[in-house]
């Protein structure tokens, strides 16, 4: 037995609202009926990853259809909690509308910010006191574990620099990163993770100073080198060369070639 629904041809946020509710019934669609926050969870960090692909591809009619499939998980997880009393999608409308008034004052309200660095001290301010985060540290353990490592330790090392907790300048940043990678080179097997995780942290200390996000820094240095690898496959395909017995040397001196017809 079918759903009773109209088609048309241009559907509304109203729509999707009830569309949802439509699924999540006895006589609607089975898998969705059977889905949790826990479930559903990665869909909901590949949809976001997906839209961002498609920011960075300068794809509009991709990030159209990606941005309706983040907006379907966040109507997703609002149903879910709706029919378990809890809140529902106009809750959420409700609570980032009130968040969004009382996080600009500098919009809303007296303060003023005459750029881009004062209108975000403000929001953090504000943060700070609607989250009654009283210690900086607070502020350092509210930066979510979900988040991809190279992002969570920008972001907790940003906030630790508000602290006044910062090299004054970036070069103290680039010795730490030599004194982390000796470390690093002298660790035994209980502490090599420790130490490379040191290392990491210390890596992404420097691109805060030089204000590249690290995430997008590792994205493109990964990107080059498929490139590379790439065109080292190609040039030992010509050669008659086995990339699986080839020597290192053999192979290192096709990756410099590469190098330098990139380079160029």
């Amino acid at each position: 037995m079918s759903v009773s629904f109209t088609r048309k041809e241009r559907y509304t946020v109203d729509d999707l609202l009830h569309i949802v509710y439509l699924l999540r019934q006895p006589d609607g669609c089975p898998w969705d009926r059977e889905q949790t926050h826990t479930s559903i969870r990665n869909n909901f960090l590949e949809e976001v990853y997906e839209a961002i692909d498609a920011i960075d591809q300068n794809d509009s009619e991709n990030l159209k259809e990606e941005l309706g499939d983040v907006l379907l998980q966040v109507v997703m997880h609002a149903q879910i909690e709706k029919e378990e009393n809890r809140f529902d999608f106009s809750d959420v409308v409700h609570d980032v509308c009130y968040k969004l008034v009382e996080r600009h004052p500098h919009v809303f309200g007296s303060v003023v910010a005459n750029n881009g660095e004062q209108a975000l001290d403000s929001w953090e301010a504000v943060k700070r006191q609607t989250k009654q985060q009283e210690t900086y540290t607070q502020t350092l353990e509210s930066v979510p574990k979900a988040f991809p490592a190279l992002m969570r330790a920008q972001k907790v090392q940003k906030r630790a620099a508000k602290a006044g907790f910062d090299w004054p300048e970036m070069s103290g940043a680039l010795e730490k990163i030599g004194e982390e990678a000796r470390e690093l080179a002298w660790a035994d097997e209980h502490h090599v993770v420790e130490e490379l995780g040191d290392l990491l942290f210390s890596v992404v200390n420097v691109s805060r100073f030089l204000k590249i996000d690290s995430e997008q820094a590792l994205q493109a240095a990964t990107d080059k080198f498929i490139r590379r690898f790439a065109g080292v496959e190609e040039l030992a395909n010509e050669r008659g060369l086995d990339m699986r017995s080839a020597t290192l040397e053999e192979l290192d001196q096709l990756w410099d070639e590469v190098k330098a017809r990139n380079s160029r």
